[in-house]
């Protein structure tokens, strides 16, 4: 996911969740995910333009993969206030949402195997690439930049 001021996708819908003190369900679930702000991608994208960079199939992503429950925790950091995750058990947040998907409400099998999956790639082959070690922005940086344009 490529975050960054005017993010309109799926990230800014947690935020209108998470703004709203409404408690995250799903902190039972430990899942991973890949991020690249739009910092590190125009860097990547720079960097690419003036060194004539050698071209190939790359993965860009923030160096730190992080869980969607750590996601929730520095959207919360930087609004100042205290996260609020629930860890209800598994196997009743999948009956909740079976029941989801026969009622068609917000929450089925299918939103929350997407809420719930890992999806972590590396940026090994573009860091080495670039003749780099560490992205300039670490995934949490990066994300306090989105969530702090959020607020504006």
């Amino acid at each position: 996911m490529i975050h960054g001021p005017g993010n309109k996708g799926n990230l800014n819908l947690l935020y209108k969740v998470v703004s709203k003190s409404i408690p995250w369900p799903l902190g039972a679930f430990d899942n991973r995910r890949s991020f690249t702000s739009i910092d590190n991608l125009c860097f990547v994208i720079d960097r690419f333009i003036s060194e004539n960079s050698r071209p190939g199939v790359y993965h860009i992503a923030d160096d730190e993969p992080l869980s969607t429950n750590e996601l929730i925790k520095v959207i919360c950091e930087t609004m100042g206030r205290k996260a609020r995750i629930w860890s209800l058990p598994q196997k009743l947040m999948n009956g909740v949402a079976w029941i989801g998907g026969l009622l068609h409400l917000p929450l089925n099998q299918e939103r929350l195997r997407k809420l719930t999956e890992n999806y972590v790639v590396s940026n090994a082959k573009i860091k080495e690439a670039l003749g780099i070690e560490h992205m300039p922005v670490t995934a949490k940086e990066g994300l306090r930049r989105t969530v702090k344009a959020f607020q504006k």
